[in-house]
């Protein structure tokens, strides 16, 4: 949370205020490593909670007794077979609160809800899209969001915080999009607000090839510094640092590579405008419409996608080839990128990334030429792990870090203060 910035906290009656947040009260530290080493998992008793912090047992008896009332702990009996009083075991309680995340895409949106241990409760697909422009599309979501916590059961007041990917340049500290192509009405929409207003809850707005990076990142054989290239209606990358940030720019356009001129662009025209941008011709609207295939139909948003994959695996010369050209042209960026930033993973995501084997090689093939091997002698280029799920798993990844941070805790406790007592919720 950077200096200044407005979260909001309950008050009396369920109701919340904006606050600053130099005005939460501080979290004590002996509250905090309690609760770090249970959310990672490093002690799960008051004796080893004891043992790890050099905290008095005493101490770490008020600090548990404390965030079991409040309903964020839970303390179970153990099912090992042990001599004398069965140990008690500390985890997280799945009541402590809800994460909701929507990555809303061109064509179709996923929404899922989680819990704060990051475990997905349920998700859905949104067949709405982008370009309906932010009310319809926010409706549309939010009101998927709240019927999925009304049918888990989920306290709508434990909502932790909301996060929304968006495919476009994004303020990531205002929460608005910022002059996104083919997104009518977005520019400069207070989504953050809106979302706020909707759940009660802080709210948070990324790019998607963002989300999609740090879903990955989270994978197992994801080493950082990761990069994360989306290709989709547009082309986007995300950049997860060894540190495990995402790497925004100055003003939330970093990653916008679709519009770098290509080596094969020549008078292709851009949706920014410009002619020769990457986007133009290696998007997976480019090559769908080089190959007349509509991107959709009423009856299916993903009919392009789906209609590609059939015409690569029968081998149809047309679409083999624009895929590979896509390939090239994508892996001339990338090299650039490698250059820039010498990940330790490169991953490919989006429609393109599921015709696995053409993408790969074509993309691989350029990179290998054009960086010297001191910038790709450890490098992994490999396809989403997550596929499309990769976004929806990266909000889950960036709301845990914020509800975990000093603020978060401290929002969380005063909260549950000064809402209905936790045993009632």
């Amino acid at each position: 949370m950077q200096e200044g910035e407005i979260r909001y906290v309950t008050v009396h009656k369920g109701e919340r205020r904006a606050t600053d947040a130099a005005l939460l009260p501080a979290v004590p530290s002996a509250l905090r490593s309690v609760l770090d080493l249970v959310v990672s998992g490093e002690a799960t008793s008051r004796a080893e909670i004891a043992r790890r912090s050099g905290l008095a047992r005493s101490t770490v008896g008020q600090q548990v007794d404390h965030l079991v009332g409040r309903g964020i702990l839970q303390e179970l009996g153990s099912s090992e077979s042990v001599r004398g009083r069965p140990p008690r075991v500390l985890t997280l309680s799945p009541r402590a609160g809800t994460i909701a995340v929507a990555d809303v895409d061109t064509l179709e949106s996923r929404v899922a809800i989680a819990d704060l241990t990051g475990r997905v409760i349920a998700q859905e697909t949104v067949d709405i899209r982008v370009d309906a422009g932010p009310d319809a599309v926010l409706e549309t979501v939010t009101g998927r969001l709240t019927s999925l916590l009304a049918a888990h059961e989920r306290d709508p007041d434990r909502v932790r915080e909301v996060v929304m990917g968006l495919p476009g340049p994004v303020d990531f500290q205002r929460g608005c999009p910022v002059q996104p192509t083919g997104m009518p009405g977005w520019d400069g929409y207070p989504v953050a607000e809106w979302l706020t207003r909707t759940f009660r809850a802080p709210a948070v707005v990324d790019n998607d090839s963002n989300l999609m990076a740090l879903g990955e990142a989270g994978q197992d054989g994801m080493d950082t510094p990761l990069l994360c290239i989306k290709i989709a209606t547009g082309i986007g990358a995300g950049v997860i640092t060894t540190d495990g940030e995402v790497y925004r720019g100055a003003d939330g356009a970093a990653g916008d590579i679709g519009h770098i001129p290509a080596v094969g662009g020549g008078d292709a025209l851009c949706s920014c405008g410009n002619v020769g941008c990457v986007g133009a011709i290696a998007s997976h609207r480019s090559i769908l419409r080089g190959l007349g295939i509509p991107e959709s139909t009423d009856d299916d948003p993903l009919y392009g996608v789906h209609v590609l994959a059939e015409r690569v695996a029968d081998n149809d010369p047309p679409a083999v080839r624009a895929l590979r050209q896509a390939a090239t042209e994508i892996g001339e960026i990338a090299a650039m990128l490698v250059y820039m930033f010498n990940p330790r993973t490169l991953v490919l995501g989006g429609p393109l990334s599921e015709l696995r084997d053409d993408l790969l090689s074509g993309v691989r093939a350029a990179v290998y030429q054009r960086a010297l091997p001191l910038a790709t002698r450890k490098l992994t280029i490999t396809t989403a792990q997550l596929g499309n799920g990769s976004g929806v798993h990266g909000g889950i990844a960036l709301a845990t870090r914020d509800v975990f941070s000093p603020e978060g805790i401290a929002r969380m406790l005063v909260e549950d203060a000064e809402g209905a007592p936790a045993a009632g919720r």
